[in-house]
C-alpha cells in the first residue's frame, strides 16, 4: 500500500501564505528546485507535486463537493466568510474535472447594493445531487436548486436544528441530514415530513452521511472514529472503525468500499467490506465533505480552511 502525502509547503503556496517569488521573464528558464522533492513557488507557475494528487484554489472555505455526472463537472459549496461575519455570503462554484474553474459563483446571493435574486446561502455545507436538484444543508434549512438553471426550487426548515452539516438524498427524494450541533440525524420525506432518524450518545457530532447499495444509511462522526450503519428505519446494523476521529467526508463505492476524510487529522481512510480501515492518504489539512468521480476514479476533496480543493487519484 502506498500512502500519499501533500506537503504543507505546497499547500501554503496555494493558499497564499508562502512568500511568492518574482515570476521569470518570458522565455526565461524556471528556477531550479531548492532541494530534492521541493519546488519554489512562482506566481502563475504550476506546482510539481506527486503525479496523482493536485490542489486548486479560487475558493472561500470550500465545505463540500458533489459530482455532476450528467455535465461532467464538480459542484463546490463555499461558506464564504461565515454567517457570524456577514450573513448570506455563501456561494456555489462549478469546477472542471481538470481543476480549472468553470464558474466561480454559479449560485450566489446578489451583492448588497443589488436587488435581491431570492437566493439565500448563509452557511452552506453539505451537498448532494439527485433527480436534477442540488440539495444544500444551510444552518437549519435544506435548500434546493435546479441543476439546469441554478434557480432556487424551495427549502425545508428543520425547527431546533443548530448546525446542519452533510446530507444525502435517496433516489425517492428522501433526505438524510446530519446536525452536528444537536447530535441528531434528521429525515425529510419527499412530502416534507421531518423526523429524527438517529440520535443518542453514540451519535457523537455526526457529520458525513451516505447511502450504500442496500439502501442503508451510513454516518461518520467528528467526535469518535465510529462509522455507523443504519437500516432505512433507523435501526443500527453495525459499527466499524475508521483510522482516525474527527471525520467529515464519506463516499461509498459500488463494491461497498467506504472512503472517509478526517477534517481534523487531514487523512483519507479506506474500509473495504469486512476488512479493517487503512490510511491511503494524509497531509490534506481540513479535508471536508468529498465526492467521487466514477469516470476518472478520483476523489475531489474540499479543504475549507485552505480555501482549496484537492483531487486524489485512487490506485
Amino acid at each position: 500500500m502506498q500512502r500519499l502525502f501533500l506537503g504543507t509547503v505546497a499547500l501554503a503556496a496555494l493558499i497564499g501564505t508562502a512568500v511568492a517569488q518574482q515570476a521569470p521573464a518570458p522565455g526565461a528558464p524556471a528556477p531550479a528546485a531548492a532541494a530534492q522533492g521541493t519546488q519554489p513557488f512562482v506566481a502563475g507557475t504550476p506546482l510539481a507535486m506527486r503525479d496523482n494528487i493536485k490542489t486548486f484554489g479560487s475558493f472561500l472555505s470550500a465545505e463540500s463537493v458533489s459530482y455532476d455526472a450528467q455535465n461532467d463537472r464538480y459542484v463546490v459549496v463555499n461558506t464564504g466568510v461565515g454567517n457570524t461575519v456577514r450573513a448570506n455570503d455563501g456561494y456555489i462554484s462549478l469546477l472542471n474535472p481538470d481543476g480549472t474553474v468553470h464558474t466561480l459563483k454559479w449560485i450566489a446571493p446578489t451583492a448588497a447594493n443589488q436587488p435581491s435574486n431570492g437566493i439565500t446561502l448563509n452557511d452552506p455545507r453539505g451537498s448532494d445531487i439527485e433527480g436534477g436538484v442540488l440539495y444544500i444543508a444551510d444552518m437549519d434549512t435544506v435548500r434546493m436548486f435546479d441543476m439546469a438553471t441554478g434557480q432556487a426550487k424551495g427549502e425545508r426548515v428543520i425547527q431546533g436544528a443548530m448546525t446542519l452539516n452533510d446530507l444525502e438524498v435517496a433516489r425517492d427524494g428522501t433526505v438524510y441530514v446530519t446536525d452536528t450541533g444537536t447530535n441528531k440525524v434528521h429525515k425529510i420525506t419527499p412530502q416534507g415530513q421531518i423526523s429524527v432518524f438517529a440520535e443518542g450518545e453514540q451519535v457523537n457530532r455526526p457529520n458525513g452521511v451516505a447511502i450504500d447499495a442496500q439502501g442503508n444509511v451510513v454516518i461518520v462522526l467528528i467526535g469518535t472514529d465510529d462509522v455507523l450503519t443504519y437500516d432505512p428505519n433507523g435501526k443500527i446494523l453495525k459499527t466499524e472503525k475508521s483510522t482516525d476521529a474527527g471525520n467529515d467526508g464519506l463516499v461509498i463505492l459500488a463494491d461497498g468500499t467506504k472512503l472517509i476524510s478526517s477534517v481534523q487529522r487531514g487523512t483519507i481512510a479506506r474500509i473495504r467490506p469486512n476488512q479493517p480501515a487503512e490510511a491511503i492518504a494524509d497531509g490534506i489539512p481540513t479535508a471536508a465533505s468529498m465526492a467521487y468521480d466514477s469516470k476518472r476514479n478520483q476523489l475531489i476533496i474540499p479543504q475549507n480552511a485552505q480555501n482549496a480543493v484537492t483531487i486524489l487519484q485512487l490506485r
